[in-house]
This record gives C-alpha cells, structure tokens and sequence, in this order.
C-alpha cells in the first residue's frame, strides 16, 4: 500500500510538472518565432499541381492582442489589411472600401486561396490561451531531437482545430512539424518548419510549408524574407483607422 501511495504521488507531482513544462515549451516556440513585438516580410507561394501564384505582404503583431497584415502584391489584392485586436478580427477591402468585421465561422476558411486558414494566420497565438498542453514523448525529426506536445481545445474555446500535434526541438525550441486535426480526431494538414536560420537576431524556422492531408500534391509555402523583432507599436496602431492608412500606403 505504501509503494502503491508513493507512485500515485509521485504521478501526480511528475504529471503536473510535465504538463506545466508543455505549456513552457510551446510559449518558448511561440515567442522564438514571433517575438514580443515583432515586424516581418513574408512571400507565400500557393502550389496546384497545374497552377502556382504568390502573395507578399508585411505584418506587425504586439504580444499576442494585436496583430495586423498588409498584402503588398498581387496587384488584385494590393492592399487588403487584416487585423486583430484582442478577440475582434478585420478585413479591409480597399476596392470596394469595406470593413469587414471576421466572425469566428470564418475562421476556418482558407487565408488568400491559400492552404492556411485564418486562423492560422490571424489567431495563431491562440496555441497559448484556447488550449491545454501535454508532452507525449520524443522524437527525432528531420535530424532535429524534438519533444512531441499534444494541444487539446479547452472547453468552448473558440478554435478551428480538434487537436493539433507539435514537434519541438529541444535545442533552440524551433517548431519543425505541426499535425492538425479536426473533430473527429483525422489528419487535415500538416506543417513543417524548414530553412532554420538566424533572421532579426532570432533563429528559427524561416520556411514553412503546409500540406492537406486529402491533396497531398497541394502546398503552400510561407517564407519569411526580413524581420525586426524591435518593432512594438503603439496599441492605437492597430486600429481600424489605421488599416486604412495602410492600404493606401502599399497602394
């Protein structure tokens, strides 16, 4: 009875530091890959296994309450702002001069004709605040020692996503692999993080390429060209004024 007592306390005690250093390792990946405060240029290519187009854009993103996205090109799209300020989410559409306020059934829903969704791109901080953290194990990825972390929604918190699996090296904390799952517990895309070099005095994944489970000859690849991790603004930058300033400015 005593050893059986001795164990139980001590899957206890262990149990939960685990769990607590889950929550760790996925904040120190995060913050690796986006900073405090951050300022980026990033291309995303759309690959078909027919077609391919590219869009460019800048973002700027304040902890995890703001962020903003100007689209630079395509022409079509030129542009086009998005924000989010703490649960509110925009999109300003400069040729029909709309303000579009995002609600959360649209957060599924592919991010400019991309494999993304907007919640990847505009809520990606909710990996921190709408889930709960566990490590399963470790594992070795592309050659990179990694420790796999399940991410399971808390309770009514509003996320696309009915899991999602992380791979996290444990040297440098750098995101080498995301598995995301619906509902019903299948495989919808998966994500790796490639090209880990050191841009705005940071290292970390510099490429990032996501993939559709039922299309796997379709991908979409996100590359960060140049980034500033001094870059915090004002809480009045993101602002649905301001987005309109932005879209003429890139226009």
């Amino acid at each position: 009875m005593k050893r059986t007592l001795t164990t139980l306390l001590a899957i206890l005690v262990f149990g939960g530091a685990s769990a607590q250093s889950a929550k760790t390792i996925v904040e120190k990946a995060y913050y690796n890959q986006t900073g405090e405060s951050k300022y980026s240029e990033m291309t995303m290519k759309v690959v078909r296994p027919d077609w391919s187009n590219a869009v460019e854009f800048r973002s700027w993103s304040n902890g995890v309450e703001y962020f903003m996205i100007v689209i630079t090109a395509p022409a079509r799209d030129k542009g086009q702002v998005f924000l989010k300020h703490g649960d509110d989410m925009w999109n300003y559409q400069p040729s029909i001069d709309r303000m579009i306020k995002l609600p959360p059934s649209m957060m599924s829903q592919s991010w400019m004709g991309s494999d993304f969704t907007n919640d990847d791109l505009i809520r990606e901080a909710s990996i921190l605040t709408d889930y709960t953290h566990e490590i399963l194990g470790e594992e070795t990825i592309d050659g990179y020692d990694c420790r796999k972390i399940a991410c399971t929604p808390k309770p009514d918190a509003p996320v696309v996503w009915g899991k999602q699996l992380m791979w996290i090296a444990k040297t440098g904390y750098y995101q080498i692999r995301v598995e995301q799952y619906d509902e019903d517990g299948d495989l919808v895309n998966t994500m790796k993080g490639e090209k880990i070099r050191k841009l705005g005095g940071k290292t970390h994944a510099t490429k990032l390429t996501m993939i559709p489970a039922d299309e796997p000859d379709n991908k979409t690849i996100l590359e960060i060209t140049d980034a500033n991790y001094n870059a915090a603004k004002s809480a009045s930058f993101f602002s649905k004024q301001n987005m309109k300033k932005l879209s003429r400015e890139a226009r």
